[in-house]
């Protein structure tokens, strides 16, 4: 008995490793976690299973259940809910995860052109800054799909540390110059599509989503969306247009890249992608160092300058490569006749 509890101890105590004590006094009070009984909190997540044989739940281990508990406030049922959700939504869509690694095409032409943008330093309340600058979507280079493939795997590599999974996350996304016709293109079977991955079945703590400079027609598409959002996120989206002082009232400026009226010089579109395909890279590379989410890969395999200098060139998409999935030709929220 006692050579089980000394295991149980040390798995929990590698869960809980290399957090500061003011992380760990942060994830007892904003999130109920309790590290004398943290073991059984998992446990009782995974005694859940058994209720669910429809879907398959390829990974149980403590450290992968822990994300899920924080991101829930250690409510087991909510937990084991989302869990569910996440590898059902897997298994629902396949054809987005089939080949979900830094070294895919599609992901990999993403991740170069800025989606997402990763800051290397948090905000003021320890979040990690994520940021997209809408306007820089090519649509003949990059489907709407493949970006979201590479923020979900964005955020796969960052949740890894419980840092992260105690803070959470801010997201920014910059509308400036983005047109009318690219807006046509998001469709509402893609955006729900989005809202599912991103609200309903991923284990991150979304602290604020911050819209900048937003056009009416992103407030319209706002409006069409809205109530496909939990009352929890609707009250953490910003819409600040061209106001930065409001952005700022959340955001400290000494946490912002100038873009965004911040004291940090403009950023680099392509520190994030150098950290995840690796320092020497362009157009033709080959990526050897590659995150691969082997738990979605096994599952599918058996069943700086201003923003305009920052914009990558426009290669030609090779053949075959970039694959116009079905959902992303469904009626556009603003049609443009």
């Amino acid at each position: 008995m006692f050579g089980i509890k000394s295991d149980l101890d040390s798995r929990m105590n590698r869960v809980q490793s290399n957090l500061s004590s003011e992380t760990t006094e942060k994830a007892r009070v904003e999130l109920n976690e309790n590290p004398d009984t943290l073991h059984q909190d998992v446990q009782q997540v995974r005694d859940m299973i058994v209720t669910r044989p429809d879907i398959g739940f390829l990974r149980t281990d403590d450290e992968f259940i822990v994300r899920f508990l924080r991101a829930r406030k250690f409510d087991h049922v909510e937990t084991f809910r989302l869990l569910a959700q996440y590898f059902q939504f897997r298994q629902q869509n396949l054809d987005m995860f089939q080949s979900f690694k830094v070294d895919d095409p599609g992901i990999k032409r993403a991740l170069m052109d800025g989606f997402p943008g990763v800051l290397e330093s948090p905000d003021q309340h320890g979040r990690k800054i994520l940021i997209l600058f809408a306007s820089n979507w090519d649509q003949s280079r990059n489907s709407f799909v493949d970006i979201l493939r590479a923020i979900l795997l964005s955020l796969e590599v960052l949740i890894e540390k419980p840092e992260l999974q105690i803070n959470g996350f801010t997201l920014i996304i910059d509308w400036s110059n983005f047109s009318f016709k690219q807006a046509s293109k998001l469709t509402p079977n893609i955006l729900k599509l989005a809202i599912e991955g991103l609200q309903d079945s991923f284990p991150a703590r979304f602290g604020g989503i911050h819209f900048v400079n937003q056009p009416w027609y992103i407030h319209a598409m706002y409006t069409i969306i809205k109530p496909f959002l939990k009352d929890k996120t609707r009250k953490r989206i910003f819409l600040h247009g061209n106001n930065l002082n409001s952005l700022h009232q959340l955001i400290q400026p000494e946490c912002l890249p100038s873009e965004f009226g911040g004291t940090l010089p403009p950023y680099d579109m392509g520190i994030w992608a150098r950290t995840l395909l690796g320092p020497d890279y362009n157009d033709e590379t080959e990526y050897t160092l590659t995150y691969d989410a082997l738990h979605v890969r096994e599952s599918c395999g058996g069943g700086g300058g201003d923003k305009d200098m920052m914009k990558r060139s426009q290669s030609t998409v090779e053949t075959g490569t970039l694959r116009q999935m079905d959902r992303e030709t469904s009626t556009p929220l603003l049609a443009l006749d």
